[in-house]
């Protein structure tokens, strides 16, 4: 016969191995939650300046890219299309800050792809071009370069970056990297 004491103890050691499993499944949950997902925030500043840019860039109507003589032909339904962007960071002010929070102005460059439906995107209207965004406001603030008639390209690149990214914008656009990404974004948003 099975003593209260023995059964007790039994029945207590079972009931904190299940407590430990559980502890220890949860955890494992949590952080595969965490690590899972391209909706996860990057570690490092740069990364998270990249997707802030991406996100706010394909979340503006094309209209507020500031482009001058882009018309999107609307389909016969009412809903917009995707815009899929592609960016290159050249830097930030303040300089020396580590925070997202802390970042006032991005200096970059984008080339975003409206994607409409079954339009390939050798065709399809595009918006690009050295870019300034003020993340001091809610959303973000989006400024491209343009030219003006007064004005020439260059001269007001040089007049709207500091120097160290004007140099960078004059030479470097996307890597090819962010462009097979751009492009496979944009294919799977126009349905092709």
């Amino acid at each position: 016969m099975i003593s209260w004491e023995s059964f007790a103890g039994w029945y207590r050691n079972r009931l904190v191995w299940v407590a430990v499993i559980l502890l220890v499944v949860s955890v494992g949950v949590v952080v595969l939650v965490n690590r899972a997902g391209p909706e996860a925030e990057p570690a490092d500043l740069q990364g998270q300046i990249v997707a802030r840019m991406r996100t706010t860039l394909e979340q503006a109507d094309p209209g507020q890219h500031n482009h001058a003589g882009h018309g999107v032909q609307q389909a016969t339904t009412e809903e917009k299309p995707a815009v899929i962007c592609g960016v290159r960071v050249y830097g930030h002010e303040p300089a020396e800050v580590t925070v997202l929070a802390d970042v006032q102005k991005v200096y970059g460059f984008h080339l975003c792809g409206v994607a409409e439906q079954k339009r390939p995107w050798d065709v399809a209207v595009k918006l690009a071009g050295p870019v300034i965004m003020d993340m001091s406001t809610r959303p973000p603030g989006i400024q491209v370069v343009e030219s003006t008639a007064d004005v020439m390209f260059v001269d007001r690149l040089r007049e709207m970056f500091p120097d160290k990214y004007a140099e960078l914008a004059l030479k470097e656009a996307l890597a090819d990297s962010e462009v097979a990404d751009l492009r496979r974004r944009y294919d799977a948003a126009a349905g092709l």
